[in-house]
């Protein structure tokens, strides 16, 4: 909306003045303009401040890359169910999204501080570093007792990363996403090769974060989320 009406502003003086004067002044004023209304319409000026994923309202956000986060935002969840390990304020967001949500958390004082927030569609699970078990098995034991053969939404953002591939892909629902955070890292690549499964890459800027990553989706060529009758979204100008 500031672009707008700053557009709507200068036409009347572009008129007015020559080429030569007109052009940097709007270049320049696009060159400031653009970088600080993009922090504000994504949330990340807020998100800095607040050392937490926020949207520009305040409401949880996955601390996914921006691009994967609007690409996440323009698909339905509301029947789906979603696994996830590491939880947060990813969680939160999943939780308004999707029918369920089982998220496994590895650090005990963070799975505390969260477990009073969660909604009733999450279970939040802690894994015991101190038992000496690996993630894997203990993440194993839970989803076996809870029977549930596959989710439509599987995200490794947490724990033991390398040891969650075998799962992942295991509970992973034919048409469904695994989405894998800081994919440039932690063995993803080489961990996922040979699984079957496509990948889309989303490089750019997290919430609060100064230096950009990728996350990374992995699915089939019947995936929900990438069916090509899917509306292509347009982000109204803010």
């Amino acid at each position: 909306m500031a672009m707008s009406v700053f557009r709507r502003a200068f036409n009347p003086v572009r008129k007015l003045l020559p080429p030569w004067l007109a052009n940097p002044i709007r270049n320049t004023a696009t060159a400031v303009l653009a970088p600080l209304l993009t922090s504000y319409r994504t949330g990340h000026f807020r998100s800095s401040l607040k050392m937490a994923a926020v949207s520009r309202d305040g409401n949880p956000v996955p601390w996914y890359t921006y691009a994967a986060i609007d690409f996440l935002s323009g698909r339905s969840f509301t029947q789906k169910t979603v696994l996830e390990f590491g939880g947060g304020q990813s969680t939160l967001w999943w939780a308004a999204r999707a029918a369920s949500v089982v998220t496994f958390e590895e650090d005990r004082a963070w799975h505390d501080r969260i477990k009073t927030g969660m909604p009733a569609n999450v279970e939040l699970h802690h894994v015991d570093r101190t038992t000496g078990q690996r993630d894997d098995t203990q993440v194993s034991a839970v989803l076996a007792a809870r029977g549930v053969e596959r989710y439509d939404i599987v995200v490794i953002d947490g724990l033991t990363r390398e040891q969650l591939f075998d799962i992942a892909c295991r509970y992973l629902a034919p048409d469904g996403i695994l989405i894998c955070d800081n994919s440039e890292g932690y063995g993803f690549m080489e961990g996922l090769r040979d699984r079957g499964l496509l990948r889309a890459d989303f490089y750019g800027n997290a919430p609060g974060v100064l230096l950009p990553h990728c996350t990374s989706i992995y699915f089939s060529g019947t995936s929900f989320a990438f069916d090509a009758s899917i509306p292509i979204r347009v982000i109204a100008e803010e």
